[in-house]
């Protein structure tokens, strides 16, 4: 069974910093893109940041855009965001998802997804 598995969250002050994984329990995710999403109480499911399977082309939300950068070791099978400068407004469950290529910006075209981890900054 395919597994996505996030890992990094947790409780930060605005300003800080956090580093979200996503190990992949399948080595053909290797060649699937990927992406993060995140989902504040209350509110829908939203496109954070993608990345097509080789690591060359990445996609950001605006909210986001300067501040987090996604990045993926295929040899570890892992998907990174590292997320710089935070916002009380960043606070939401991080989820990753995988999709067969190409790289893709909305929830609805992924098949794969994570179970979340928590982000949660403080003012």
């Amino acid at each position: 069974q395919v597994q996505l598995v996030e890992s990094g969250g947790g409780l930060v002050q605005a300003g800080g910093s956090l580093r979200l994984s996503c190990a992949a329990s399948r080595r053909t995710f290797s060649t699937y893109a990927k992406g993060w999403f995140r989902q504040a109480p209350g509110k829908e499911r939203e496109f954070v940041a993608a990345i097509s399977w080789n690591g060359d082309t990445k996609y950001y939300a605006d909210s986001v855009k300067g501040r987090f950068t996604i990045s993926r070791d295929n040899a570890a099978n892992t998907l990174y965001l590292q997320m710089n400068s935070l916002k009380p407004e960043d606070t939401a469950v991080y989820y990753c998802a995988a999709r067969r290529s190409p790289i893709a910006t909305t929830r609805d075209e992924y098949d794969y997804w994570g179970q979340g981890t928590q982000v949660t900054v403080s003012s």
